[in-house]
């Protein structure tokens, strides 16, 4: 009866694992949609692995999977396919869509993609209380916002940059599920940004003014209340 009971943990903790490698195909769809020049789609395929990302850790957590499947790294598969999501995927969209105009398209995605390289083999990339430390090349959510909202080309190329110190700096931001500090707060505005990029996403980029500045707000709110956490951290002590 244990060994039963082990087995079922086990393929329910490798059934999580494919449930994680699943955004494998996800991106692959995605990719095919931004080689064909299908920026909707591309983004659609890119919000359903983000689902994915944002259910599969509380589940492994949840059944222990580490114990339970010792031999498989969920770490690792996680960090495979959030490249590609978060980082190449994005890039290439931005590069293909020349936002950002030639040749500070090529310049832009360039600095997404090295940045992003050399942030995935920080050992640092977490806090204790679960922040990111640098700017986690998020780059899915930046690009998106830039489709969305339309900025001018120069302050597209300024935020990829901006972006792609942060990625080195020691300021924290945040991860809005894992973060306990303002969880309710963090996870409603994220919900927000969630709802107005569908509607953004239905309009096909083309929606009033309202969706874009929500974009906008909700996004600098995610993007600056972990530093912004942090300095009054500091000032406290």
């Amino acid at each position: 009866m244990a060994d039963a009971v082990r087995n079922i943990d086990k393929w329910r903790a490798f059934g999580v694992h494919l449930l994680t490698a699943s955004g494998a195909f996800l991106a692959f769809m995605s990719l095919i949609a931004a080689g064909e020049g299908r920026w909707v789609a591309m983004f659609g395929w890119l919000g359903l692995a983000l689902f994915v990302d944002g259910i599969d850790g509380p589940m492994a957590r949840k059944i222990e999977i580490k114990r339970i499947l010792p031999n498989w790294s969920g770490d690792v598969l996680d960090a495979v396919i959030d490249y590609a999501t978060f980082v190449m995927i994005p890039a290439v969209g931005l590069y293909l869509s020349g936002l950002i105009g030639e040749p500070w398209s090529g310049v832009a995605a360039a600095l997404i993609v090295i940045s992003s390289a050399i942030y995935y083999a920080d050992t640092r990339m977490k806090t204790k209380a679960n922040y990111f430390r640098g700017f986690p090349v998020a780059w899915n959510m930046v690009v998106f916002t830039f489709f969305a909202v339309q900025p001018s080309q120069a302050v597209a190329f300024g935020f990829v940059v901006l972006c792609t110190v942060a990625t080195f700096l020691p300021i924290q931001f945040l991860h809005p599920v894992r973060v306990v500090r303002l969880r309710v707060v963090n996870l409603s505005i994220f919900a927000v940004w969630s709802v107005l990029g569908l509607v953004a996403l239905f309009n096909n980029f083309d929606s009033p003014d309202w969706v874009r500045w929500g974009l906008v707000l909700s996004g600098l709110y995610l993007f600056a209340i972990g530093g912004v956490v942090q300095i009054q951290d500091r000032r406290r002590r």
